[in-house]
């Protein structure tokens, strides 16, 4: 959708955040606009809420010309040695857009982060190899140029949301993905997941879905499945989870946070009441901001967990 278009979704929305609506308000927004698979528009109109002042963006960045792939970055003004994150948006592992996903960019930014939103091929197009291969391509990408931008090469995060939070979660605790750049789990940060999809072997057999993203056998669901792969040598994780999720259940982060636990790793699990799937990730956005304290819980993880400098707000109105 063009910026240029002002819709009745963006109106109600900069309203809402301009006026302190209560955030349950616009959660009934979201769910209509979620329900109704206008999920463009919903973006669209977070999007505009936010004046991103401080920040740099840039925009359509190619980091694979084979696979026609790119990325957006956005960047404090005039940041130097900053941690960066790398977040991978969800969708089934079948859809998405990274231009949906600016409120995250601008959210992280806005408080000293580098943020960066990479593009990757989707099923049924790719298998779990291409997805996943095209992740750790764009975080050694990011390792590579990070400085360019004003950050950290040795202080990269990755997060994500839904099948993004399986892919970040999947490259921090299988060093096959990028093993294949001369880079090991361990040179992450740290991984961020929201709502993300860790233990979910064997899957049913009417869930087709699922199937054709990680195959019929528990062999092959493995391979995908991110508790399967903890050893104990994982960066540090901080799992945010909303309890009102019904789409990816608790479950989820309830059971990676116990296989870190067990193998003595560097875990924090956050659990949200009322919240839902959507919630955790929506509340990065002005609108939304009180409905969960994921903001403030991922930048209380960096700021746990630096190798670079300490943050520092660039907006002068910071959500």
């Amino acid at each position: 959708m063009p910026s240029s278009i002002i819709t009745p979704t963006m109106v109600l929305l900069r309203h809402a955040t301009r006026h302190a609506l209560p955030h349950r308000w616009v959660l009934a927004l979201v769910a209509m606009l979620a329900l109704s698979g206008c999920q463009a528009t919903l973006f669209a109109g977070l999007n505009a809420t936010d004046p991103h002042r401080g920040i740099a963006q840039t925009h359509d960045i190619v980091f694979d010309e084979n696979h026609e792939l790119s990325l957006d970055v956005y960047a404090p003004v005039h940041a130097m040695h900053a941690p960066v994150v790398v977040f991978f948006y969800g969708g089934d592992w079948a859809r998405g857009e990274r231009a949906w996903y600016r409120f995250v960019g601008t959210a992280l930014a806005a408080h000293g982060v580098v943020a960066v939103i990479p593009d990757y091929r989707k099923v049924p197009q790719v298998p779990l190899a291409g997805f996943m291969g095209d992740a750790a391509h764009a975080v050694a990408w990011v390792r590579k140029h990070a400085k360019e931008f004003g950050g950290a090469s040795d202080d990269i995060f990755v997060m994500g949301h839904s099948a993004g939070g399986q892919i970040a979660a999947l490259l921090a605790t299988d060093p096959q993905w990028l093993g294949k750049y001369r880079l090991q789990p361990q040179d992450l940060a740290g991984f961020i997941g929201l709502a993300g999809c860790y233990a979910f072997v064997p899957i049913a057999p009417d869930d087709k879905d699922m199937l054709a993203v990680f195959g019929h056998t528990v062999a092959q669901q493995r391979e995908g499945e991110p508790v399967a792969h903890v050893r104990g040598s994982e960066p540090p994780m901080l799992l945010l989870q909303g309890m009102a999720d019904h789409e990816v259940v608790p479950g989820n982060a309830i059971a990676l946070n116990q296989a870190e636990l067990a193998q003595h790793g560097d875990v924090t699990l956050r659990l949200y009441r009322d919240v839902g799937h959507e919630g955790v990730l929506l509340a990065l956005s002005r609108p939304m901001h009180n409905a969960a304290p994921t903001l403030d819980d991922v930048l209380a993880f960096i700021q746990a967990h630096p190798t670079a400098r300490p943050l520092a707000t660039t907006d002068p109105d910071p959500r």
